[in-house]
Order: structure tokens, then C-alpha cells, then sequence
């Protein structure tokens, strides 16, 4: 056990001793040796005795393939042992190779030569490791019939039970074909989480909230078919990128033309808060910043979804809940195209051609899994109904009952007493008293001033519109970070100056009481409705003023906007003050009063001039 050649020069080394450390390289036993071997007798110690063998150097030689007994006995020898490792599965190759000790065999004067030696050991070690290829190949066979024979029916049953839930699961996927490329599976999860959130709350609502949210499901689930398609495919050629995409077009058309067929509808503002966002799934075709183009579509609902926070903020919370949903699917979508598609949507560089992989959404997506396959219980039984009989009521047989009752017809009439009869009971004849004021001592009712009921103010900018509301005394108030697309909204404002820098779309006035407004420039108007003692001044252009059910405006001028179109309509104590090349104003009244004659078939009217 354990011996080894004795490679060194002088050839003294024992037999039994063991090898010194990296004697294999140094004496070239390794299989890049190059020695060739002829045929040599080695001496085998088995445990059925002693068994001669005939070797070469490319196997066995003479002897047919070892037997299932001599392959055990060949594993239980004391030379050869075969280290076996457990697996999970029957059948798989040994993890780590055989030791096998080689004894050589001296020759008859006692001596052997160096490369005699290096023959015998070359030729043995290639004899061992084809027999033990041999011994692990027939192990494996034996170890996998044997474990198919004793799992026998149970694991075809089995594979059969496995294969049968696969296709369960395959025909109850809720949102189409199955896929496991990454960003397909983020967008299982938003279809799964916000959107889900969003279609529940929809068909509570009902009505055509939860027809228009159908049509969006139905939208949503078309674009998941798109991106399994992109995920199977190469990026298609200009030319068939628009019959790529018409599928998803034809979606986003039909949410907006239902809007359009609904306007008497009492929910129109969210059929208009969808029918605005809706176009952001047509980020696929933008590049290369899908993700600021979703949010943008996202905030261009917020001016109706405001008006469904107004309408139902005291009444119903299921529908604030409703727009709060919406607008959370729009940022978790515009958070999933930042993640997986930054720059524009990502195709396969190694897919096949997108229009044959475009394939349509199934029919059950979005519905529950069908339930498991099973008998189907029986119907209830069913109960004899038998219709109660009613006896019909004759009208006419209790009529002529009661008029041959003679004068005893009238013995259920009440008495009428004296005090009941006018001519007996002169107060009765008396008309109605008239209406008399109370005294002076009376306490008078207090009558409760219905006043608005008082709100936090607010500064803020949402979406495209900053808002000022409800601020009272705050005469330094100022927007500094404008755009030309933005607007300004001020409501509900007292004794407040708010001051706009830059170039904004548009202002806007209402409901204020001694409040004034400075800006720049404006884009499109300005407006001012149903306030009280305001002012107005712009310091560069203002292309339009508007002035609608106001008690006193003053509208200050600069030279640069001495173009500007006023409309008045319902007001009063209109003045425009112009600017003087001195600095000081020349302050003009807007015309209240009016002329009109019939001059023919029409009628002319002029403003009158004031008298005195």
C-alpha cells in the first residue's frame, strides 16, 4: 500500500518508501511525460487473488470489459479506491479523481533501469484510468435504472403533475406572455401594484370611470405585448417603425375618442384627467428622454384633476383617492423608463425581425387565473313553487253593501259643535290678522354672516401653475423661478402684493379684495374677475387685459405695452394710468355707461360722454 517507483540516479531508494515532495514533475509521471511503454506484465494484488494483466499505454489489451462483479471487487481493493461523492441527482460524474497507488515490478536480477521504470508507470497509469472510466461509466447506468425503477410510477406522475400546473400557469397569466427579461417583469410589477390600485379604485367609482379604465387596462396590456416584442427583436427600420407602433396608437385613440363621445357626462373631468395622460405611453417611440416626456403628459392632467379635487375634496374621498392613484401610476411608469430604458426603448441587438414577433395581447389578460380543473358541483335542487291563490276584492259588491245601509250610512260622521259654525262664532269669521312689526324690546334674531370658511394659504407651484391662495396682509410676497409656459393663479387673496419675475404665460385674478399684482412680461393676458379694489401694473408687454364683475381696478402701463387690448364686461371704476415721458401717469377712465340707437336694421352704440 502506498509504494512507489524510485525514480532517482542511483536507483537505491526503496521500494516502500514514498515519493519526496514534487518527485512526479521531476521524474516526468505526469501526462506530459511523452514516454512511450510496450507491453509489460505488471503484478496486481486484488482480493480474489493474484490477476495478470497485459498493458499498453492506449488501455486494456487481450481482456474483455470488467464484469458488475469485478467492477465491486475492483472498488473494494486495498490499491483502489474510488471516492464518491453524494448528489442530488442520479447519475452525475465524480467530483474528484481516483488515487490510485502504482506498485512497479522488479526484474529478475533485482535492478531496474530509469526508463524502464518510467515505461511501466506510464503504461499502468493509463491501464488504470481507462478501467476506471469503464468501472463509473457502468455505476452510472446501474444507479440510474435502479432509481428509475424504484420511483416507478410515482414520477411520471409526478413530471405529469408539474407539467400539468406549468400550463395552468401559462393559461392564468394575467398580463400576457410569459417573459423573463428584466424590464418585462418591472413592468409586471407596475401592472400588478399601482395600476391594479388604479383599476380597483375605478370600478368602485363605476359608471364611465370604469369603462374608460377598461380601455386603458386594454392599453397598458397592448404595451406589454410591445416590449415582450422588443425583447425578442432587433430595432426595426424607419420605414417599419410606424407599422411597429400603430397597434399601440390605435389603444391610446380609442381612450381619448370615448372621452370625446361622454362630454354631457357627470365625470367628465376624469374622463379628461385619462384622456390627457394617456398619450405618455407612447414613450416607446420617443428617444432619447422617454422618461421627462411621461412626466410631462403625467402634469398635463393636473388642471382637470384639480377640478375633481375641488368638486369631490368634501364630498367623496373615494374619488381623491381616485386621482391621487392616477397620477401614481404616471410616476411609477416615468420611474420604470428612467430604470430600464434611459435613452430610448431598449431592443434585443441579437433578436429576429419585430414584425413577425408582434403578436397581439391574449384574450384573458387581466382577468383571475380560471379556477383548478375539477367536477363541477351540482345545481341546488329545485323547489315546487306554487303561487298563493288571492282572493280578488269585488269594489262594487261593498259599494251597494254600504248604500243599503240607508241612513245609517252617515253614523261614522263626527258631530259639528256650535263653536265650530261660523254664523254661531263671529271670531271664526274674522280674515287674517295683518303682519305685525315686533317691539322694540323684542331681542332681534342675530343673523350669522355666512363667510367662507377659513383655509390654509398656499404658495405653490404644481405642475406648470404656481398658486396663491388665501394670503391676507402679506405685502412682500414674490415668484422669482418663472417659465414662459407657466401661469399664475391667485385666489382668495386680501391687503396681499404679489410681485412675478421673468416671463410667464398668463395671470390670472380672482376673487381678491385690495390686492395688487406686478410683473414683467406676459405671453398671452391678463385677467381679473370678480375682485374688489385691485391694481395692476406691468413693467414690460402685456398683450391682453381682461376685466369681468370688478368694483375698482387701476391698470398701470409702461411704455412698452401701450399696445395692449382691454376688455371690460360688468364692472365699474375702471382707470388706466399711461405713462407721462416725465415719469409721473395720465390717469384715463374706462368708459361704464353706454348709447344705443336703432339706426335701420341694427343698432349702434356709443359711450356716453359725463354731463357737467
Amino acid at each position: 500500500m502506498g509504494s512507489a517507483c524510485s525514480c532517482a540516479g542511483d536507483g537505491s531508494a526503496s521500494a516502500d518508501e514514498g515519493p519526496p515532495a514534487g518527485s512526479d514533475k521531476a521524474n516526468g509521471h505526469g501526462p506530459q511525460n511523452g514516454h512511450g511503454g510496450s507491453v509489460k506484465v505488471i503484478d496486481r494484488s486484488l482480493k480474489n487473488g493474484l490477476i495478470r494483466e497485459d498493458i499498453t499505454k492506449n488501455g486494456l489489451a487481450g481482456r474483455p470489459l470488467p464484469t458488475e462483479g469485478d467492477t465491486t471487487k475492483l472498488l473494494d481493493s486495498k490499491e483502489i479506491r474510488l471516492e464518491e461523492k453524494t448528489s442530488p441527482s442520479v447519475g452525475s460524474p465524480l467530483d474528484t479523481p481516483p488515487t490510485v497507488p502504482l506498485t512497479p515490478v522488479k526484474s529478475g536480477d533485482g535492478s531496474m533501469s530509469e526508463e524502464e521504470l518510467v515505461n511501466i508507470m506510464a503504461g499502468e497509469l493509463a491501464s488504470l484510468v481507462s478501467r476506471l472510466e469503464t468501472a463509473v461509466e457502468r455505476l452510472e447506468k446501474v444507479g440510474s435504472v435502479s432509481g428509475k425503477a424504484a420511483s416507478g410510477g410515482a414520477s411520471t406522475g409526478g413530471a405529469q403533475l408539474n407539467t400539468q400546473a406549468q400550463e395552468e400557469r401559462r393559461d392564468g397569466l394575467i398580463w400576457g406572455e410569459e417573459c423573463t427579461v428584466p424590464y418585462v417583469v418591472a413592468y409586471d410589477e407596475l401592472l400588478s401594484g399601482p395600476f391594479k390600485i388604479f383599476m380597483d379604485c375605478s370600478n368602485q367609482i363605476g359608471g364611465d370611470v370604469a369603462s374608460i379604465a377598461k380601455l386603458v387596462q386594454e392599453t397598458f396590456i397592448n404595451q406589454r405585448a410591445f416590449l415582450v416584442m422588443a425583447s425578442k427583436s432587433q430595432r426595426p427600420l424607419d420605414s417599419e417603425l410606424p407599422q411597429v407602433l400603430e397597434p399601440t396608437g390605435k389603444k391610446i385613440q380609442e381612450v381619448i375618442a370615448f372621452r370625446e363621445s361622454k362630454r354631457q357626462s357627470p365625470l367628465f373631468n376624469h374622463l379628461s384627467a385619462v384622456s390627457e395622460s394617456i398619450p405618455g405611453l407612447s414613450w416607446v417611440a420617443v428617444a432619447p428622454a422617454p422618461g421627462p416626456y411621461v412626466k410631462e403628459m403625467g402634469d398635463s392632467a393636473i388642471f382637470y384633476t384639480n377640478r375633481v379635487l375641488k368638486e369631490y375634496r368634501e364630498k367623496d374621498k373615494l374619488h381623491v383617492e381616485w386621482v391621487q392613484n392616477w397620477n401614481n401610476v404616471f410616476k411609477e411608469l416615468q420611474s420604470y423608463v428612467l430604470a430600464h430604458h434611459t435613452t430610448g426603448l431598449s431592443w434585443n441587438t441579437r433578436g429576429g425581425n419585430a414584425m413577425n414577433n408582434l403578436k397581439p395581447a391574449p384574450a384573458n389578460c387581466g382577468v383571475p387565473p380560471p379556477p383548478p380543473p375539477g367536477n363541477i358541483p351540482p345545481p341546488p335542487p329545485m323547489v315546487k313553487l306554487e303561487p298563493k291563490v288571492i282572493p280578488a276584492e269585488d269594489g262594487r259588491a261593498a259599494l251597494f253593501e254600504s248604500i243599503n245601509r240607508g241612513t245609517d250610512i252617515t253614523s261614522g260622521l263626527k258631530k259639528v259643535t256650535d263653536d265650530m259654525k261660523t254664523h254661531k262664532n263671529p271670531n271664526l269669521r274674522e280674515g287674517p290678522k295683518p303682519f305685525v312689526k315686533a317691539s322694540s324690546g323684542a331681542p332681534a334674531s342675530d343673523k350669522k354672516e355666512s363667510s367662507p370658511t377659513a383655509r390654509p394659504p398656499k404658495l405653490a407651484l404644481e405642475g406648470k401653475k404656481w398658486y396663491v391662495e388665501y394670503q391676507q396682509d402679506k405685502p412682500n410676497l414674490l415668484i422669482s423661478q418663472t417659465r414662459m409656459d407657466q401661469c399664475v393663479y391667485i385666489f382668495r387673496c386680501v391687503n396681499t402684493v404679489v410681485q412675478i419675475k421673468g416671463k410667464v404665460n398668463s395671470v390670472i385674478l380672482d376673487s381678491c379684495k385690495k390686492s395688487s399684482i406686478v410683473f414683467d412680461n406676459l405671453v398671452s393676458s391678463a385677467e381679473v374677475v370678480n375682485c374688489q379694489s385691485c391694481q395692476v401694473q406691468v413693467m414690460g408687454v402685456m398683450p391682453t387685459l381682461s376685466i369681468e364683475k370688478t368694483d375698482g381696478c387701476q391698470v398701470y402701463l409702461s411704455k412698452e405695452s401701450l399696445k395692449t387690448e382691454i376688455i371690460s364686461a360688468k364692472s365699474t371704476e375702471m382707470n388706466v394710468l399711461i405713462p407721462n415721458d416725465d415719469g409721473d401717469f395720465t390717469e384715463c377712465a374706462i368708459p361704464e355707461q353706454f348709447k344705443t340707437v336703432v339706426k335701420g336694421r341694427s343698432l349702434s352704440t356709443t359711450c356716453t360722454e359725463a354731463a357737467g
